[in-house]
C-alpha cells in the first residue's frame, strides 16, 4: 500500500497533508505525483470527486520557491472552482512561504492588482479574467515554471479555447504542462499535441470514481405526483447536504420555491442570478445553512464541497456523461454518498442506456409510503422536543396557553394538537397515482389492458414480456396471462405496477409500430 510519505515531498508538506486529513493517496495521486515530481508533462483523465487538485497541487507547491514571481498558473472554468482550487492549496502550503491568489470575474479587479502587486508565487484563475490582467500588464507569466489546465474539456465547452491559447503563448516555452481533464474529446488532444512535450497519461476508470462509496438508486415516479415523491424521499433519508439537479433554469426555481413552502432549507443556482446572489447561495451552502441546492448542469460546474451526502436527479440527465459529472458531487474524500434519480414512466429507457454507457447497475426502490416517512419523523420530532425540554429555551409563553388549555382538555391531546400544528405542513401529500381502471376481466389482484399490436407484427409472449421488462422496469413475476390475437392483445399486470406500465406504454412503439394501450372491457358473462 502506498503511503503519502513515499513521496519525495518536503516534510512541511508532509505535515500539511497530516493536517488536512488525508490517509493515504487517491488512485489518480499514487499515479500522477510521482510523474509531476520528475518533470515531464502529464495528461490526467478523470472525473471530479477522484481527488485531481491534490495530485496536482502537491507537487505543485513543492517544486513552488520564495521567489518574488508567479512560477504556477492554475486555469479553471468557472470562479467557484478557482476558489476551491486555491483553498486547497493554501492548505497544502501551510507551513511553506507560498502566496496562492485566485483571480476571476466579479470580483474587484483593482483588489487584484494590488494583490498581483505584493508579490504572489501562485495564481488560479478564469481564462478570461487572467487574460484581461495580461492585457492590463498587471500579470506576467515569464518565469512561469508550471501550467496547469483543470476541467480542460469543461473550458473548451464553455467557448475558452483561444483564451487559453493566448495564455499559453505568453509562458515560457520550458514550462511544465499539466492537462486534466474528465473526457478526451479531438479538441482537447489537439491542444496537448500543439502544446505539450510527449506527455504521459494517467486515466483513472469510471468505476474507480463512482464505486464502491456512491450508493446509486432510482424511483419510479408520476410526474404530477414528482414533487410529493421527492419530499417522501429527503423525509426518509438521513441528509446533510445534497444537490437537486433539475434540467432547466425555471425548473430550478419552481423547485426551489416549492420545496421552501414546505418548510425545506433550499436555495437556487443557475445561470441567471448575478454574481452576488451566486456568492451568497454558495456560502449558505458551504455553511450548512441550507440543506438542499437546487441547480442546472451548468450552474453546477465547479462546485466541490466535500461533505454532499445526497445527489439527486429530480430530473433524469440527458446523456451517460452528465450523469457521472452529477454522482460525481457526492462520496467525496472516501466518505460514503448516495445517488439518488427520479424516473417517470417515459424515461426508463434513458435510464437503461444511462446505466449501459456507465456501467453501473442503480437499485429500483419504491417511493416511502406514509407511514414510512411517519415513523421516521417521529424519531426526529421525538429528538428536537427532548432536546427543547432539556435545555434552556424559554418556554413559558407556551406553558401558559397549555395551561389555559388544560382546564378542557387533556394534556396528551393538547400535546399532539401542537405537534400536529408544528409538523403537518413538513408531511407530503399523497404521492401515489391514482388511476381507477374499473373492472378489466382481470384476475384477481391484477389489471388486463387492451393493446392494438397482435400476431401480424410477428409478436409472441416471450417477445412482448421482454419489451415490458425492458420499457417499464418491471419484473416479469408481474405480468400475469397474455392472449394474442391477430391485431390486438389483451394482457393482465399487477395492481401495483397498472398505473406505471399504462404511462409507459401509452405512445410507445414495439417492433416500430405506435403503441395505443386502454384499460380492457369486462369479459361478456356466459348465458
Amino acid at each position: 500500500m502506498v503511503h503519502f510519505s513515499d513521496f519525495a515531498l518536503h516534510k512541511s508538506i508532509q505535515q500539511a497533508i497530516h493536517d488536512m486529513g488525508f490517509e493515504e493517496p487517491s488512485p489518480i495521486q499514487e499515479q500522477c505525483i510521482p510523474k509531476i515530481l520528475e518533470g515531464g508533462d502529464l495528461i490526467g483523465q478523470a472525473q471530479t470527486g477522484t481527488g485531481k487538485t491534490a495530485a496536482f497541487g502537491l507537487p505543485l507547491i513543492e517544486k513552488v520557491t520564495g521567489q518574488n514571481a508567479v512560477q504556477a498558473i492554475v486555469l479553471t472554468p468557472t470562479r467557484e472552482l478557482a476558489i476551491q482550487v486555491s483553498g486547497e492549496l493554501r492548505k497544502i502550503a501551510k507551513y511553506k512561504k507560498v502566496r496562492t491568489l485566485p483571480i476571476y470575474g466579479g470580483q474587484s479587479i483593482g483588489h487584484q492588482i494590488r494583490a498581483l502587486k505584493q508579490g504572489v508565487q501562485v495564481v488560479i484563475g478564469t481564462p478570461g479574467r487572467v487574460l484581461d490582467h495580461l492585457r492590463r500588464k498587471t500579470l506576467h507569466l515569464d518565469q512561469v515554471k508550471m501550467l496547469v489546465l483543470d476541467e480542460a474539456d469543461e473550458m473548451l465547452d464553455m467557448g475558452f479555447q483561444e483564451d487559453i491559447e493566448s495564455i499559453i503563448r505568453e509562458t515560457s516555452t520550458d514550462r511544465q504542462t499539466l492537462l486534466f481533464s474528465a473526457t478526451m474529446p479531438q479538441e482537447i488532444l489537439r491542444l496537448a499535441r500543439k502544446y505539450m512535450q510527449d506527455p504521459q497519461t494517467v486515466s483513472i476508470s469510471r468505476k474507480e470514481v463512482t464505486a464502491p462509496t456512491i450508493e446509486q438508486v432510482y424511483y419510479k415516479v408520476f410526474e404530477r405526483s414528482k414533487l410529493e415523491s421527492l419530499c417522501r424521499i429527503i423525509d426518509s433519508e438521513e441528509l446533510e447536504l445534497g444537490i437537486v439537479f433539475c434540467r432547466t433554469k425555471r425548473g430550478v426555481d419552481e423547485l426551489t420555491e416549492a420545496l421552501q413552502e414546505r418548510g425545506y432549507m433550499a436555495s437556487g443556482l443557475h445561470g441567471d442570478l448575478s454574481q452576488a446572489q451566486r456568492d451568497k447561495v454558495m456560502k449558505s451552502f458551504r455553511d450548512s445553512t441550507i440543506e438542499l441546492l437546487v441547480a442546472t448542469d451548468v450552474a453546477a460546474r465547479g462546485i466541490d464541497v466535500g461533505n454532499v451526502s445526497h445527489v439527486i436527479n429530480y430530473d433524469i440527465p440527458q446523456d451517460p456523461e452528465s450523469y457521472v459529472h452529477r454522482i460525481g458531487r457526492t462520496g467525496r474524500a472516501g466518505r460514503r454518498g448516495i445517488a439518488i434519480t427520479l424516473v417517470t414512466p417515459r424515461e426508463m429507457k434513458q435510464l437503461r442506456t444511462i446505466e449501459k454507457v456507465s456501467k453501473s447497475t442503480l437499485e429500483s426502490r419504491n417511493v416511502p409510503s406514509i407511514e414510512e416517512v411517519l415513523e421516521r419523523q417521529q424519531t426526529i420530532w421525538r429528538q428536537q422536543l427532548v432536546s427543547l425540554m432539556d435545555g434552556e429555551h424559554e418556554l413559558a409563553p407556551f406553558m401558559q396557553v397549555v395551561d389555559g388549555l388544560h382546564e378542557d382538555y387533556p394534556v396528551d391531546k393538547i400535546a399532539a394538537a401542537a405537534l400536529s400544528l408544528a409538523f403537518s405542513s413538513t408531511l407530503a401529500d399523497d404521492a401515489s397515482e391514482t388511476y381507477d381502471f374499473g373492472e378489466t376481466g382481470a384476475s384477481r389482484g391484477y389489471v388486463r389492458f387492451f393493446i392494438n399490436i397482435g400476431r401480424s407484427l410477428d409478436i409472441r409472449p416471450p417477445d412482448l414480456i421482454k419489451e415490458m421488462t425492458e420499457l417499464v422496469g418491471i419484473s416479469s413475476k408481474a405480468i400475469g396471462k397474455i392472449d394474442i390475437f391477430e391485431n390486438f392483445t389483451f394482457i393482465e399486470v399487477s395492481e401495483d405496477v397498472a398505473p406505471f406500465v399504462y404511462e409507459a406504454m401509452r405512445n410507445s412503439r414495439i417492433k416500430g409500430k405506435r403503441v395505443n394501450v386502454e384499460p380492457a372491457k369486462p369479459r361478456a358473462k356466459r348465458t
